[in-house]
Formats: C-alpha cells, sequence, structure tokens
C-alpha cells in the first residue's frame, strides 16, 4: 500500500463556472457596459456577453437544453452532482471539497480556453489580466499550497510578453498558458524571443493545452451530431501540438532557453515518443552531412532532441495503458498525472480506483513521482504538508510476481 499526496496538473475552471462578478469588479470603471457580464436570454439560458457577442453558456442559472439524455457526460454527472448552479469548480471552497472527496491535495487550474472572444487588442489584454488578478488574488489564496492557478496568456507575442512581465512582477505565478490552438504567428517568428527569454530568467512554467473550439473545432461543422464526430478528437489533439511541439526542437527555441520548462498538457502523451525519436534520426541525417553546412553558417541544433526533451518538456495524461508502457522513454521526472476536473474526460471522482486499476502493477517509487512528486519539484510544492493523501494499491502485483 502506496500513501501519496496527489497533485492533478490539469484541471479545469471553465467560463460556465466563474463567479459573475470575475470581470465586472475588476473592469467596469474602465470599460464600462463592453465589460464581460451575464445576460440572460429569452429562453432562459444566462451568457457571457461583452460588446454584443456571446462568450459562453453560465451555469449559475438553471436551463435545460431539452428533455431526454445528455450527448455527453462531465464529472459532475458521474459524480451525481446534478445542480452546478453553486458553480463548484470557481467556488474555493466547493472545489476543495471536490478534491477531498477525490483524495486529491492540489490541482493546477487552468483557465477558460479561448472564451475571450474580440478583436479588440486593448480589450482583450484587459480581460486578460482580470481574470488572472482575479485567479491569484480572489481565488487561489484560499488555499495557496493546494490551488495552483495557471495565468492566462494573449494569444500574440507582444500582448503575452506585456501581461507576463506584469505577472512575473507581481509574483506568484508558477505557470502560465499559451492557448496554442490560436496562437499567432507561428513559434518559430522571432516575436516570440522576448517572452521565451523572459520564461526562462523568470522560473515560470509555460504550458500549451488543447482546446476543441477555434480552429480545432471546425472538424466537427460538417459531421456536427453524428456519432462518428466524437472519434474526431483522437485526432484532434494530435493536430493541435504537433507543430508547434516539432517548432520548439526545429528552431532550437528550447536548446536556446535551457532553463525554460514547457508543460503539454492534456496532449495524449502516447504519441510523444515517436515523434521525439524521429526528430532524433533527423538530427543525426543532418550532421551526417555536417560538411555540407560548414560554409554556410554550420548547424546550431548541438545537442539531440531526446536529450533536450528530457531536460525540458513535461506532460499530463488521466489515464493511459499506453503511457504507463513508455516510462522508460518519458522517464521518472516528466510525466505529471491528472485528474482533468471537471472536464468530460475527467476521472473524478474516481482518481484512486483509476490510479490503482492503471498503475497497480508498477514500481511504487516511480508512481509515487508521477502522481505527485514531479509536480513538487516543478511547482516548488511541500507535500509534507498534505493533509489529505491518497492511500494506493500499488505494487502488489510486482511482489507477487
Amino acid at each position: 500500500m502506496l500513501e501519496a499526496a496527489l497533485v492533478s496538473c490539469d484541471d479545469h475552471l471553465d467560463l460556465n463556472m466563474l463567479p459573475a462578478d470575475v470581470w465586472n469588479s475588476r473592469m467596469a470603471s474602465k470599460w464600462g457596459d463592453r465589460t464581460p457580464q451575464i445576460v440572460e436570454q429569452d429562453n432562459g439560458m444566462a451568457l457571457w456577453m461583452a460588446d454584443g457577442q456571446s462568450w459562453g453558456f453560465w451555469s449559475g442559472k438553471k436551463f435545460s437544453f431539452g428533455p431526454g439524455p445528455k450527448p455527453i457526460l462531465t464529472a459532475y454527472d458521474r459524480g451525481g452532482v446534478e445542480d452546478t448552479t453553486a458553480l463548484r469548480a470557481g467556488h474555493p471552497k466547493l472545489r476543495l471539497e471536490d478534491m477531498d472527496r477525490d483524495r486529491v491535495w492540489a490541482q493546477a487550474v487552468f483557465g477558460p480556453v479561448t472564451s475571450i472572444k474580440t478583436e479588440d487588442e486593448a480589450f482583450r489584454q484587459a480581460c486578460y489580466a482580470a481574470y488572472n488578478d482575479w485567479l491569484y488574488e480572489d481565488f487561489c489564496t484560499a488555499a495557496p499550497d493546494r490551488l495552483i492557478g495557471v495565468a492566462m496568456l494573449p494569444p500574440h507575442p507582444e500582448a503575452a510578453l506585456a501581461e507576463l512581465e506584469r505577472l512575473a512582477k507581481k509574483g506568484g505565478c508558477r505557470q502560465a498558458n499559451l492557448q496554442i490552438a490560436v496562437c499567432e504567428p507561428r513559434l518559430e517568428d522571432k516575436r516570440w524571443d522576448p517572452l521565451w527569454k523572459l520564461l526562462e530568467e523568470s522560473g515560470i512554467v509555460l504550458s500549451f493545452h488543447v482546446t476543441v473550439f477555434p480552429k480545432a473545432g471546425d472538424a466537427f461543422d460538417k459531421y456536427k451530431g453524428s456519432p462518428g464526430a466524437t472519434f474526431l478528437h483522437a485526432k484532434m489533439f494530435i493536430e493541435q501540438f504537433l507543430d508547434p511541439f516539432v517548432d520548439l526542437f526545429a528552431w532550437g527555441i528550447l536548446e536556446r532557453h535551457p532553463g525554460m520548462k514547457i508543460v503539454i498538457a492534456e496532449c495524449g502523451a502516447g504519441w510523444v515518443p515517436w515523434v521525439v525519436e524521429e526528430l532524433d534520426y533527423r538530427h543525426h541525417r543532418l550532421w551526417e552531412c555536417a560538411d555540407y553546412w560548414d560554409d554556410k553558417g554550420g548547424i546550431p541544433h548541438q545537442m539531440k532532441p531526446s536529450e533536450i526533451f528530457k531536460r525540458q518538456v513535461y506532460g499530463t495524461f488521466q489515464q493511459s495503458e499506453t503511457t504507463m508502457a513508455l516510462t522508460d522513454f518519458w522517464g521518472p521526472e516528466n510525466l505529471l498525472w491528472a485528474s482533468d476536473y471537471p472536464h468530460p474526460d475527467s476521472i473524478w471522482p474516481n482518481s484512486v480506483s483509476t490510479i490503482e486499476r492503471k498503475m497497480g502493477h508498477m514500481d511504487p517509487a516511480l508512481v509515487q513521482k508521477i502522481v505527485g512528486g514531479n509536480a513538487a519539484k516543478l511547482y516548488g510544492l511541500d507535500l509534507s504538508k498534505a493533509t489529505i493523501r491518497a492511500r494506493l494499491d500499488i505494487g502488489n502485483d510486482r511482489e507477487a510476481a
């Protein structure tokens, strides 16, 4: 039996679960009626609205999408939570109760993904800043050792840099998320270089997180409402991550910034080993012809991509037998377990039994790292202070063998 303080490295606080005053309490004086606010529709649905545009549904008011079964279930449905108007994910006390129920000590809390919809750069930046201030000043302060807020960065380099500079100066930010599916321009653009430099200097971890909305969601338009559309998620996850992941190595971003750490969150970790293996092969092919490049500026790629990967890249997963079979590739330090609360893919409130089922045969020391130890090292957490711990039936199969 293994006792561990569980740290979930990919959990969520979506737009529908935010308190109604998140933006109004911080932006109204300057932006007036443009400030994002809850507006009830004629059909009774409550929406977040800004500049006349809907940002998405709000769960603080009861509303039924129609009679009959739901086409998709969330963690709340599986956990028997029928009334979501209490906004459990956005209410620190209730969220902590849900964490206690799942025997999870700490969570990395990602904010609304691609929900801030505006072409006004100044307004967008103000919305990101207001959310981040609320996250760190009002939400995470309820339990700073347990609620690890992940800041939201705007999807363009200059705005992202300005927000990261502001957060770094204030302190308290351990990780910031760049919503990679909607970022412009591509990462090889030199406009991003100041951001990479600041991430390295500040020690703030960068994350990319998958989304099912803009750009990536276009794949669903033709097939929406059909059972087959469910399977499209399998390719969307990889499509979103593949280009920016390869760019990190192809253009020397991580090699030039060895102190920069990146988490690819909810990435479907099983595809990563082949890609890194292929990058190593391409690195070999490049150096095989080093004499060709001698009079053309040489080859800046000194390290093998697999070495850079082990040094700087982390991946999260919820439950994956494939990933567990690839721990030799990922190494003991680079995998981060997650519950994905309260999303449809979440394993809440069954994290303990899921970990036991997927990792019961593994070395307890490795499991201890994956379910909390690696996160503690990455984020600077003191797990000796954890008062909520899980008792995991791990290693018995190994002993029997």
